[in-house]
């Protein structure tokens, strides 16, 4: 096993120092790169258990659809983040479906379903770090539903607005209408109308494919009443 794997397993992977050699030899043998271009099906719900995925960049986005075909983000990943909702189907009693996107050209590593599921199932170190990263995305989930279902539409783009600078510590926005409609489990419509809104009471300032925030501490007032 190469040592700079072995350092990326180490650092990500939380119960990596729980495992017996042959069980890092066996994570090893069973993960390789994957690059998925950006608009690319990744995890298509029911119909896959790819594995559990370690971004080394790009961008993902994990997703719930309706009957109709109404989809709602539920949160996304980044370089250096896992997905586990990709194996969801190595968990006991998981059932929740999601989809996953790619939001931009991503590179991961791609520990596959069948080998992680042997880790789950033989080392305890291994199926607690699992659900433990389970349930964190369920809460992100949880919130997420929550905002879509009930809080009114300014407060929810000042949230957005916030927590994607805070993501990449910038008071700059580089997203069109549409994706931070679909970011938000929205219309298009509704998020030009808050931009619109927003940019008269000067808390921000719009041009195309990028909004700046101007007054964060309105938005934080907004965030928080």
């Amino acid at each position: 096993m190469s040592q700079a794997l072995m350092e990326v397993f180490a650092h990500y992977f939380d119960f990596w120092e729980e495992l017996s050699d042959e069980e890092k030899e066996w994570v090893y043998a069973h993960t390789r790169n994957a690059s998925y271009p950006k608009g690319a099906y990744v995890h298509q719900g029911p119909l896959d258990c790819i594995g559990a995925l370690l971004l080394k960049s790009g961008q993902l986005r994990v997703y719930t659809m309706s009957e109709d075909g109404r989809e709602v983000t539920l949160y996304r990943l980044f370089a250096g983040d896992v997905g586990i909702m990709s194996a969801a189907c190595v968990l006991d009693d998981l059932t929740f479906d999601v989809y996953v996107d790619a939001e931009e050209d991503t590179e991961v590593l791609l520990t596959e379903a069948p080998a992680f599921r042997r880790l789950v199932e033989n080392n305890v170190h291994v199926r607690c770090y699992a659900y433990q990263l389970t349930t964190q995305r369920l809460s992100d989930m949880l919130w997420k539903m929550q905002q879509v279902l009930f809080l009114s539409a300014d407060r929810r783009f000042a949230i957005f607005l916030l927590e994607e600078s805070a993501q990449h510590g910038s008071d700059e926005i580089h997203l069109t209408h549409e994706q931070i409609a679909r970011y938000m489990g929205t219309a298009r419509e509704v998020v030009s109308r808050m931009v619109k809104y927003f940019n008269q009471e000067g808390w921000i300032k719009n041009s195309r494919g990028c909004i700046k925030i101007i007054d964060r501490q309105a938005l934080e007032q907004l965030k928080g009443k």
